[in-house]
């Protein structure tokens, strides 16, 4: 699927804010051809995000003075941040493929699963996957939960969970955890098409974020309509 025209300028707008720049900065990035740069001794993360063609680097001077002249390709391939970065203990976080909807088919769930909007059965599905996932998701800091319950032997058993959080009241960023033991049923795409309508019903622009390395994480964005935006890369500093 294809992005509205004005939503990309909404999602730039989200994440010119989020990345302490002016409102404007991406437009103006667009137009000039330069890539943003905002230094800022206080952070302790580095990142190099492009969106629709601009590019933005948030970090101190030092990396701003080592990035001059180093193409946008190769700026957003990890192992640049990470050369760049490691006289300064830099470790990696890793690249993710930005990901991004304002419309999407909806999934319904089929009639033995049915949809909660609590937390225990989220948390306890947390304790069911491994902790690489977990934290990868993030379902603790994506307040607005759907998890889908199994009836096992007349226990509810929590199997997937899609979630979003309100990113500066413009976008939902989207997260989705599956049992191990459920996976490959389609319960991901489901779980993530619930929650991706409940934050368009929201008005929000939904993003969806996944590893570059994370094959099933970027087939299921691009399976279920999310048309690619751009790339997010950054280091953590020692």
């Amino acid at each position: 699927m294809t992005l509205d025209p004005g939503s990309a300028a909404i999602i730039q707008l989200a994440w010119a804010r989020r990345l302490g720049l002016d409102d404007d900065a991406f437009a103006a990035s667009l137009a000039s051809g330069e890539r943003i740069v905002r230094v800022d001794e206080s952070v302790r993360t580095v990142e190099f995000v492009r969106l629709f063609g601009s590019s933005v680097l948030v970090g101190p001077q030092w990396v701003a003075e080592a990035a001059t002249g180093i193409p946008d390709e190769e700026m957003a391939q990890h192992v640049t941040l990470l050369t760049l970065t490691r006289s300064h203990g830099g470790h990696g976080l890793g690249a993710a493929a930005l990901f991004f909807a304002d419309d999407l088919p909806l999934g319904e769930p089929s009639g033995d699963l049915t949809v909660s909007h609590g937390n225990p059965e989220a948390i306890e599905l947390e304790g069911l996957c491994p902790p690489d996932d977990v934290n990868e998701v993030g379902l603790s800091e994506l307040e607005n939960r759907y998890t889908l319950v199994h009836e096992v032997d007349g226990r509810r058993v929590p199997v997937a969970c899609g979630a979003y959080t309100e990113w500066e009241g413009l976008l939902g960023h989207l997260g989705v955890l599956v049992d191990p033991d459920w996976r490959r049923r389609g319960l991901g795409s489901l779980a993530a098409s619930i929650a991706a309508h409940e934050a368009l019903a929201a008005g929000l622009t939904v993003q969806w974020r996944a590893d570059v390395s994370n094959t099933g994480a970027l087939a299921l964005g691009r399976k279920l309509g999310f048309a690619t935006g751009g790339i997010q890369t950054s280091v953590h500093l020692g």
